[in-house]
This record gives structure tokens, C-alpha cells and sequence, in this order.
């Protein structure tokens, strides 16, 4: 028996009874499943017999590999079969020699069968039934349930590619849980309000990212539009179209853009598209005196040409929930979600916002109780030690727990320094943060 430990995405350990430790390694880009096989074909073939082999990954996996290199999955290692024991071997004893006495007969119940005949004759005679037939509407010969697509990802997805077909591991199938999840389509569009009246709580980052996964997975088109009160930061951390137009151009335009005659292409002289995520950005005013404030009239105006446009509007916000293009973003809401840092001062600032529509009550209370919250570790944890980041990691645990009986739903995503400074991309995110924001993106859509 050999014993394969996966230690890194390429590196593992191999264990066997008959030699010391081996260190299997791949180059980048390489792949550490196909190495693995190549070394144990290798014994294989060395030795002229087949290798039974347990690979210890996120789901162990058993396999057999022959010497001509063929691979095949096996429930259970060589040696460790459960198998049934068999079936007693004890002798049926020999039937008794002596002769059972009679039953007791009842004189007084007995009857001639003449009597018995009689009766049957005498009894009303009964039409026959017969099994109720299905009509032909209640029938049909289509097969309704949907075969799960064989694995991809891990040991199970490399021995896909070899010829066999396995099932998806729990935790890819779980994935494509989520993608189903946020990639329906709902009727009439649904509107996302992202909220918390502390600056970097990382409002913008949650914008953009929930807009990225919505749009790339098929739930769009999307809208991430910066409803700041005078200027927002969602347009410095998103890319720029050929223009400069804010939320004020759409307003003023709005009567041509919800004429019948208009159609989505007139957007782009008022939103900037996102070339790699597929979602579209609406901008905050961004005039230099900043001398205007968004009102609830605008906010209306602006919310009936995108809904027009688009199935899900996702809106940053200011930091301010008496401002009137605040309030009125709440009308609009379908779903809340208050996006916090692992830092005490931004959870608090986000208990506050919850209280404060809570103690509106009315749609603004239903919001708060079915709010989904999403704790991200805090951005400077890159430039401290170790012990920092695990401080950070901690705290982030902490307030996730906190959260957990306020609202519907608490994610956590970890750190990721592609989310520091400069335009935001879910391609340049690490893999788990990758898969921690699709985690978010189907808890929001679940309140659809």
C-alpha cells in the first residue's frame, strides 16, 4: 500500500511500507495529480504488479494502478474491504419422528360444505374491479431528473480526464450550488443597496466584486451605480469608458431614454463598461466644486432608466442614512447588504446602520432583518507580521459571530491584496477569495 499526502497545489509526500519518504514536486503550471500517477505507473512497472494507492486530499481517494498504466478507482484499499460474513453453516435439525396430534376442530362453527356452497349462492354477486387507468395527460415518457456533470476539479476531475467518470467532490459540488444560485434570472429587476455609514468599511470593493460575479455568471446585465451624495470612489476603482458622464447626465437624458425608441446601446454614452467582468458602472457626480447633492427625485429618475435597462442594479452608497438619495435608495431596495472590515469602529458604524433602519421600521426593518452581512479581514494586515494577519483573522471571526443572530446571512472572504489600490478585477483575486465572493454574491441572491 502507498500513502500519497498532497501538501500544496504542487507538491505532495509519498508513504509506503518498504522505503523512506519521497518528495514528488511540479513545476508551475504543472500538475501535481498527473505526476503523482506517473510515479506510481512507474512502480508499477517496476515491480510487475498492480499498486493499490490512497491519496489523502480533500476527499481520500483509492485507486489501483496497474503496470500498464491504467487507473481505476477502487471503495477501499487492498486489505480493508469490509466484506459480509458469510452465511451460518449450522445443520437444520432432523424433523421429529413423532406425529403432531390434530387440531382441535370447533363442532359447534363446523358446516357440511354443501351448507358453505348454499351461502355462496345466496351472496348478492358483486361487480368486478379493475386497476383505475391513467389517461394519457397524466402520462409522459420524458426523464425529468438531471444527470450532475462529472467532476472537474481535483484528484477527481484528473481522473476524469484518464477515462473514468466520478462525481463531483462535496466541495465542488457546492460551487456549482452557488453558481446556479447567482445565475438565475428573476422576473423584474432586483436592487442591491450596499451600506454602512463608516468610510472604509469596503463598500466599494463589495460593489464592485458582488457586480462581477452577478454579471460573469449569467445573472445580468448589471449595474453598479454610485449613489454617493456628492462624489463617490466606485468610478477611481473601476474603469473608465471614452467619456466622462456621471449620474447627472443620465438624469437629464432620461426623458430620450425612456422613450419607446430607445435601446441599451444608448447607455454607452453614460455608463462605463468593464471589459473583463461584463458589468457596467454609473459614476457619481464628479465635479470638482462638488456643489450638488443627489436628490430623491434624481434617485427615482435615475433608478427608472436602469431598471428599464438591466436586471440588477447594485448601488454603493455615502456615509450618511438621513441624506435624501440615501432614503430613498432604501425604497428601491430588494436586498441589503453591509459589508464590514475585522476592524471594531467599522462593525459597530454597521450595527448602527441596522439599528437605524430597524428602528424605522416597515420595509426598512425587513431589510435589516433579512441583511446579508460580509466581513472582510482588514486591508493593512499585508504590511504586518504573521501575527498580525492572524490578529486580523481573528477579529474578522469574531464579528462574524456577533452578526450571525442580527441577520440572514454572514460571509466572511479573506484578504487579498489585489484589493488594495487600483482597479478592481476579480481575475487578479487568489482563488479562495475568488470562491469566498461567489460564496457572497449567492447568499445575496438567495434574497431574490
Amino acid at each position: 500500500m502507498i500513502r500519497i499526502a498532497i501538501t500544496s497545489d504542487s507538491t505532495a509526500t509519498v508513504h509506503s511500507d518498504t522505503s523512506e519518504a519521497t518528495h514528488l514536486q511540479v513545476e508551475d503550471g504543472g500538475e501535481i495529480e498527473q505526476r503523482i500517477i506517473d510515479y506510481v505507473t512507474t512502480i508499477a512497472r517496476r515491480d510487475g504488479q498492480k499498486v493499490n494507492v490512497r491519496i489523502d486530499a480533500d476527499e481520500p481517494v483509492h485507486l489501483v494502478v496497474t503496470p500498464e498504466g491504467e487507473v481505476r478507482e477502487s471503495p477501499l484499499p487492498s486489505g480493508e474491504s469490509q466484506v459480509a460474513p458469510e452465511p451460518s453453516q449450522e445443520v437444520a435439525p432432523e424433523p421429529s419422528q413423532e406425529v403432531a396430534p390434530e387440531p382441535a376442530v370447533d363442532q359447534e362453527s363446523a358446516q357440511p360444505a354443501e351448507a358453505l356452497q348454499d351461502q355462496t349462492h345466496n351472496q348478492e354477486t358483486l361487480p368486478t374491479e379493475y386497476p383505475s387507468r391513467r389517461t394519457l395527460r397524466d402520462t409522459t415518457f420524458l426523464v425529468t431528473e438531471t444527470q450532475a456533470a462529472p467532476a472537474a476539479k481535483g484528484w477527481r476531475g484528473a481522473l476524469n480526464k484518464l477515462g473514468m467518470r466520478l462525481d463531483p467532490s462535496t466541495d465542488e459540488q457546492s460551487e456549482r450550488d452557488d453558481i446556479q444560485t447567482v445565475s438565475q434570472h428573476w422576473p423584474g429587476p432586483r436592487t442591491i443597496a450596499v451600506v454602512n455609514r463608516k468610510g472604509g468599511a469596503n463598500k466599494t470593493p463589495t460593489v464592485a466584486l458582488l457586480s462581477a460575479v452577478l454579471a460573469r455568471y449569467g445573472g445580468g446585465p448589471v449595474i453598479a451605480w454610485d449613489n454617493n451624495e456628492s462624489q463617490g470612489t466606485l468610478g477611481w476603482r473601476t474603469e473608465q469608458g471614452a467619456h466622462d458622464s456621471s449620474v447627472l447626465h443620465l438624469v437629464a437624458a432620461a426623458d430620450n431614454l425612456l422613450a419607446p425608441a430607445a435601446n441599451s446601446a444608448d447607455l454607452a454614452h453614460y455608463v462605463h463598461h468593464q471589459t473583463a467582468d461584463k458589468f457596467d458602472v454609473l459614476r457619481s457626480d464628479e465635479n470638482e466644486e462638488g456643489d450638488h447633492e443627489v436628490t430623491a427625485e434624481e434617485v427615482d429618475t435615475a433608478h427608472r432608466v436602469l431598471s428599464k435597462f438591466y436586471r440588477l442594479l447594485v448601488m454603493d452608497s455615502g456615509n450618511t442614512a438621513r441624506s435624501a438619495n440615501w432614503r430613498r435608495m432604501i425604497d428601491h431596495t430588494t436586498q441589503l447588504v453591509v459589508p464590514v472590515t475585522a476592524m471594531e469602529d467599522r462593525a459597530e458604524a454597521a450595527r448602527l446602520t441596522l439599528q437605524t433602519l430597524e428602528a424605522r421600521g416597515g420595509h426598512n426593518a425587513e431589510l435589516a432583518k433579512n441583511a446579508v452581512v460580509i466581513v472582510s479581514e482588514a486591508t493593512d494586515a499585508a504590511r504586518g507580521s504573521g501575527d498580525a494577519m492572524k490578529r486580523s483573522r481573528e477579529e474578522a471571526a469574531r464579528i462574524a459571530e456577533g452578526f450571525k443572530p442580527l441577520v440572514r446571512e454572514v460571509v466572511r472572504v479573506p484578504y487579498d491584496p489585489a484589493l488594495v489600490n487600483g482597479i478592481i478585477r476579480y481575475d487578479a483575486l487568489r482563488p479562495a477569495t475568488q470562491r469566498a465572493w461567489l460564496s457572497a454574491a449567492a447568499a445575496v441572491a438567495q434574497g431574490f
